[in-house]
């Protein structure tokens, strides 16, 4: 019982996992964070174009 109790000790794989889960988590994060910075500023950009076309007939 001794030898298992100290092998579980011992064992990282499970912290190596979690690990690797923490930076796909973090990538995420700054995939969405972003893909939101960037959609909202294309959005207006865009706007900004359409307005300036909509005026540009008058």
């Amino acid at each position: 019982m001794k030898n298992l109790v100290k092998r579980f000790a011992q064992d990282e794989s499970g912290a190596t996992a979690i690990e690797y889960s923490l930076i796909a988590a973090l990538i995420g994060v700054v995939l969405i964070t972003g893909a939101t910075y960037l959609g909202t500023t294309i959005n207006a950009k865009f706007n900004l174009i359409g307005d300036k076309i909509s005026t540009a007939g008058q």
